[in-house]
């Protein structure tokens, strides 16, 4: 395959992913007791840089945020603008960036011919999943002038299974995914 034909799907696959997550912020479920949402968009963070790799995954979430940045209503709730990156869920928008990349960073690449491992792969959702709390956690704990048992039951507790669920979905498409990735490099 030529380079300017790998660079225009390498492109394309950032554009899809980058509209994917942006896909997931729409499938949004506000909770009354928290400023987060439940959304499907740290799955697709997750996916990106499992089944894309580090570099190209976390492309894709970082275009994800600069059009939200910029104004797009791409976050939760049909939100955009530099206000929801500073706002309560800003840290775990940060998070998504973040997860992209080390996910990307544990499951490789998949342009290689090797398949990858499942325990890589259950390895980078975790490692994904616990690397989109820290940042937000912290974020939220200032929002909530450092009440750590408030910031805990708003913005971890409630979360935990749900996130472990769309964890085990990125798990079990990703082998798939990182497949059609690596026969469309390699074809």
């Amino acid at each position: 395959m030529e380079n300017r034909t790998k660079l225009l799907l390498s492109l394309s696959l950032v554009a899809l992913f980058a509209a994917l997550t942006t896909a997931g912020a729409f499938i949004s479920v506000p909770l009354p007791f928290s400023p987060v949402p439940v959304v499907l968009q740290n799955m697709f963070a997750l996916l990106s840089g499992m089944v894309l790799g580090p570099l190209m995954g976390s492309a894709a979430t970082a275009l994800y945020l600069i059009i939200g940045a910029l104004g797009a209503p791409v976050f939760a709730g049909a939100k955009g603008g530099l206000a929801v990156l500073l706002g309560p869920t800003g840290g775990y928008l940060a998070g998504y960036f973040l997860a992209s990349l080390v996910a990307g960073l544990i499951s490789g690449s998949p342009r290689t011919v090797l398949g990858t491992r499942w325990l890589r792969i259950i390895g980078a959702t975790l490692a994904g999943i616990i690397v989109i709390y820290i940042p937000g956690l912290l974020r939220l704990n200032m929002v909530m002038n450092g009440n750590w048992p408030k910031t805990l039951t708003a913005g971890l507790l409630p979360f935990i299974m749900g996130d472990l669920v769309k964890g085990a979905v990125a798990c079990l498409i990703t082998p798939r995914l990182r497949s059609l990735v690596s026969d469309i490099y390699h074809a």
